[in-house]
């Protein structure tokens, strides 16, 4: 909870119930006595989650993502919500940091590029 707020940790504390968590340590809220609308107003319930470590919104698998953004009001069972045979295991943004996707010959992954094939004619203007 390193990244939560006084205010937020207070109104929590206040008005909170947690909901549950996901596998990597996240915490999710909602407003005591969830699942309502708000009298005279179409804004339902508010919903929001507690970061185990960075403040990192791609750290938020699918199905807490569908239920923080009241896609779905279901709220996913401890361990998540079964996978299908093609669908891959949740893995956070690594754009940034160590861990990011670099092809061969990217030059922070120390290759070089390959040379052109000769498929390439540049456009030269007449």
């Amino acid at each position: 909870m390193a990244g939560v707020s006084l205010g937020t940790r207070l109104y929590t504390w206040l008005r909170g119930e947690e909901v549950g968590s996901d596998q990597f340590g996240n915490r999710y809220f909602r407003e005591k006595g969830g699942g309502r609308v708000h009298k005279d107003s179409l804004r339902t319930e508010r919903r929001w989650v507690f970061y185990d470590g960075e403040v990192e919104a791609s750290r938020v698998p699918s199905d807490w993502h569908a239920w923080l953004h009241h896609t779905s009001n279901d709220i996913p069972p401890p361990g998540g919500l079964p996978k299908r045979p093609w669908q891959k295991e949740h893995v956070p943004n690594m754009t940034g940091t160590t861990g990011a996707y670099r092809p061969s010959g990217h030059t922070l992954a120390g290759g070089n590029r390959a040379k052109g094939t000769g498929d390439y004619e540049a456009w030269a203007p007449d």
